[in-house]
């Protein structure tokens, strides 16, 4: 049976954490990244159709690449960060299904054959792992600066050449400079966005 996280555990992935814009000059080791797939892959999508794919940007030359990309206000922070990861999602990702969903033996054709809910699925999933990126991210002691500041087509014409992915948003990643946050914006009341019926 599961049990309530501590109070620490929860402040660390959401009441205290924070979107940072700046970071500290400290690397991610590639066996960091591999250990936070390892760990976000495991949270649910649809018929487990898992779309999302991530392109982690991290040396100089791919960094220059993707600069060209992003709005001015995304650029330096981007550049500084350890790393910057483009969640994309995978138009074919129902070529996986068979062996991921064999519970539905004929879920890769009812989206071969249908773009418009192939593309939705698509999106909205690589979305969901997207966001779930980012609370592994967090669970493993890194910082996070989700962000849609960039041209979608630059980014996909650049390191999606054939097609196959498309860019949804990105994530720098790295050591947060806790230091040059702005202050925390506020949130939402409950009985503002919430029903209970």
């Amino acid at each position: 049976m599961n049990t309530k996280l501590d109070t620490n555990a929860l402040n660390q992935l959401f009441t205290e954490a924070r979107t940072f814009n700046e970071f500290l000059d400290k690397d991610i080791p590639d066996e960091l990244i591999k250990e936070l797939y390892e760990l976000m892959k495991w949270a649910p999508t649809s018929m487990n159709c898992q779309p999302g794919y991530y392109v982690v940007v991290k040396s100089v030359d791919a960094k220059e690449k993707l600069n060209k990309a992003l709005a001015p206000g995304n650029q330096q922070k981007s550049m500084t960060a350890a790393a910057t990861v483009i969640i994309a999602s995978d138009t074919q990702f129902y070529n996986h299904l068979p062996e991921q969903f064999p519970a539905y033996p004929t879920a890769k054709e009812m989206f071969e054959s249908n773009e418009s809910f192939r593309d939705t699925t698509a999106f909205r999933n690589s979305s969901l792992q997207g966001a779930y990126f980012i609370m592994a991210a967090r669970s493993l002691g890194l910082d996070c600066g989700p962000m849609s500041g960039f041209d979608n087509k630059i980014v996909d014409e650049t390191f999606f050449a054939d097609g196959r992915y498309q860019s949804n948003f990105i994530i720098n990643i790295g050591y947060g400079d806790a230091s040059k946050n702005y202050p925390r914006g506020p949130r939402l009341a409950f009985d503002d966005v919430v029903e209970i019926l």
